[in-house]
């Protein structure tokens, strides 16, 4: 789905980050993590820990709840090897999946997957935008099971892990509000990262200034780690999500925002889906079901109210989301101070708090 009309181009969301910007391990404690206040009249340079402060009693925290699981397999067919994203389930009870050197597999292949155990995967199709589809030889618990057992994190390719994802990072790329457990077939590919920077003690501080908490779910998938690759970004096309917004959660959500409370999203994945969701007056239904909703600007804001987030990529498809909701030349002129500040960028990075435009 696009929202504006405009022909918007890809070259007006890029901009200049240095490398040795992105960081690659995550703030310690989390909750010490810096944060830009992006503002309609400026911006000021904050930490985390002043989020009780910018909100007010009565607003609602909304947090994306899913948690991530070991969604990079290795494979071999004879002697060649072969990378395996995960995606998701699909209603058939295959995956859709992304494969390194997947030019090479034919619908009807048989691929073994490194690990303990023997689990095998047949090719069942391909489809034109590279991804192919795998019926697992189990399912269910057990299938969960193997991947835990199998798998690896799929870290984002520009955190430097040269041996593969480290002990660390099994703890430091959940959120705290993730599932104690992913249930059959679900789970997120990608951590919901504004989430990282949330600990017991910023809980409870938002909790005494009187915010609320509710989550949702949306399980992040390998779309997150494609580029765009149009010129013209009304083009690009996002690959579907899964989601869900319990009728308690959407309730409360209603309340909030009757009440004359302010919609708060920690992420873009919370902020995606609270918007599929969204009636034209800002009431919100119950959700479950996939959203490939593309934000860019121009969009009309229906749900949300502020944004937690992180800085994002260029030329990203979250950089448009967050250009639409702040303003394109605001966030540009946010991310050159953030750059020149020395904030760190991306999944373990450091924060914005955003005003909507």
């Amino acid at each position: 789905m696009t929202t504006d009309p405009s022909p918007l181009t890809l070259a007006e969301f890029d901009y200049h980050l240095p490398a040795d910007r992105i960081a690659h391990e995550p703030a310690r404690p989390r909750d010490s993590a810096r944060m830009l206040h992006i503002r309609h009249d400026g911006m000021s340079d904050l930490t985390i820990r002043d989020l009780p402060r910018l909100l007010r009693p009565g607003d609602l925290l909304v947090a994306n709840d899913t948690r991530v699981f070991p969604a990079q397999l290795h494979a071999t067919r004879g002697d060649a090897r072969i990378g395996i994203t995960l995606d998701r389930p699909r209603a058939d009870g295959t995956w859709k999946a992304l494969a390194r050197n997947g030019r090479r597999l034919r619908i009807g292949d048989t691929l073994t997957i490194d690990g303990p155990g023997v689990l095998t995967v047949r090719v069942t199709d391909k489809d034109p935008d590279g991804s192919i589809g795998l019926a697992f030889d189990r399912d269910g618990e057990a299938l969960m099971r193997a991947f835990e057992q199998a798998g690896a994190l799929a870290l984002p390719p520009y955190i430097h892990r040269p041996f593969g994802p480290t002990q660390a990072d099994a703890t430091d790329y959940q959120t705290i509000f993730a599932q104690p457990e992913p249930k059959a077939g679900e789970g997120a590919v990608a951590a919901p990262t504004a989430g990282l920077h949330f600990t017991p003690g910023l809980l409870a501080d938002l909790q005494a200034a009187g915010v609320r908490r509710v989550t949702v779910t949306l399980h992040v998938g390998i779309g997150t780690f494609l580029p765009v690759r149009v010129e013209r970004v009304t083009d690009h096309r996002m690959h579907a999500e899964r989601g869900e917004i319990t009728p308690e959660t959407a309730d409360t959500i209603n309340e909030v925002r009757r009440g004359g409370g302010r919609v708060v999203a920690v992420g873009t994945t919370s902020l995606r889906l609270l918007e599929s969701a969204a009636l034209p007056d800002g009431m919100v239904q119950p959700f479950l079901g996939e959203t490939a909703l593309f934000i860019l600007p121009g969009y009309q804001f229906k749900a949300v109210d502020r944004l937690v987030t992180n800085f994002h990529l260029p030329r990203s498809t979250l950089l448009m989301l967050v250009s639409a909701f702040c303003g394109r030349e605001r966030m540009l002129a946010a991310y050159a101070h953030a750059v020149a500040a020395g904030y760190r960028f991306h999944s373990y990075g450091d924060a914005c708090f955003l005003e909507r435009g």
